[in-house]
């Protein structure tokens, strides 16, 4: 899936729109599955309700963005794969007390805290892109924020105090990404299920891949109606 994602994102356009939207599509399709099975009455229809509104925003918001910056797409994405492979690591290198047991029975605060680490890292990171891009090319307004599409003079330049928050910033996606985490984990074990479907061999369903993005993309997407309405066609 990551690898059709890459050729998605290189071809953009309605290519990559077509993309999110098919994997958010199909992810609804699994949290209904998951609700179905899980509640009954008004709370299937309460919880339906949630995940129509939980995932379509998650779409509009990814679908939004990369429309006007691939960065913050790519940003996105690698923070949350650095927080599920830095998690793995150290809570399978570190062990120790788990963070809830009876929802997720592999999730340890040390590999909280390696996820925290791995996200600041990517954070980090990706703040430099345009600055690595710059010294190379001039990047095409599409791969950045439009505020700063004019030219690479006005290219964030980092300093301590920024690299703290950053940091900060980091660690709160890894909290994020667990979040989404522990949602779809709670509601698979109320549905009495092991993966949300069986549509990707071997690793699961789709809502399986892309719980922590969910979450993470929805925090991104205040961020962003907060700091940079424009991304969203607002003034």
């Amino acid at each position: 899936m990551l690898a059709v994602a890459g050729v998605a994102i290189w071809l953009g356009g309605w290519v990559l729109t077509a993309f999110i939207v098919a994997v958010g599509a199909a992810g609804f399709w699994e949290f209904l599955r998951l609700a179905k099975a899980a509640f009954t009455g008004s709370a299937r229809l309460a919880w339906t309700a949630f995940g129509a509104v939980y995932l379509g925003l998650a779409v509009f918001v990814l679908a939004s963005i990369s429309a006007q910056s691939l960065a913050w797409l790519v940003l996105i994405i690698s923070a949350v794969i650095a927080v599920d492979v830095f998690a793995y690591f150290f809570g399978r290198s570190i062990g120790g007390p788990k963070i809830a047991p009876r929802i997720s029975p592999s999730k340890t605060w040390a590999g909280l805290g390696g996820g925290a680490v791995g996200a600041a890292l990517a954070v980090v990171l990706n703040s430099q892109v345009p600055r690595w891009i710059c010294e190379w090319r001039e990047p095409a307004p599409a791969f950045v924020h439009g505020g700063f599409a004019t030219g690479c003079s006005q290219y964030w330049q980092p300093h301590a105090g920024d690299f703290a928050a950053l940091i900060g910033v980091g660690m709160l996606i890894a909290v994020v990404a667990q979040s989404g985490d522990f949602l779809e984990s709670w509601l698979k074990r109320r549905a009495g299920m092991k993966d949300s479907s069986d549509l990707i061999p071997g690793h699961g369903g789709v809502l399986d891949r892309i719980d922590g993005l969910v979450a993470v993309s929805l925090l991104v997407g205040v961020y962003l109606l907060v700091t940079a309405p424009q991304m969203f066609g607002l003034s």
